[in-house]
């Protein structure tokens, strides 16, 4: 062992912790393709919100009867004159 060379920190045995060379076109296709699957995702929750708004808007809680209207309303009450309030002391 007296012929061996001394263990490089630059000598990587390990094919998996090498850096893989790989060409420049596939750098670029990976970042559109994360760019392009970003951009699908945000236009899918846009599209889901503005569903979603529009179904609120038009279920916006109107509650419809199709009974007709009393033909004699109860006259309103007249509620004779506030007289001063008393104050009890317990």
């Amino acid at each position: 062992m007296e012929g061996a060379r001394p263990h490089l920190s630059s000598d990587v045995t390990t094919p998996a912790l090498r850096k893989a060379l790989t060409p420049r076109g596939h750098e670029d296709a990976d970042t559109a393709i994360i760019a392009v699957t970003i951009t699908l995702v945000f236009l899918t929750l846009l599209t889901a919100l503005v569903v979603i708004g529009i179904y609120l808007y038009r279920n916006r809680g109107t509650y419809h009867t199709y009974e007709q209207p009393d033909p004699h309303p109860a006259p309103a009450e007249e509620e004779p004159p506030a007289k001063e309030k008393e104050e009890y002391f317990i």
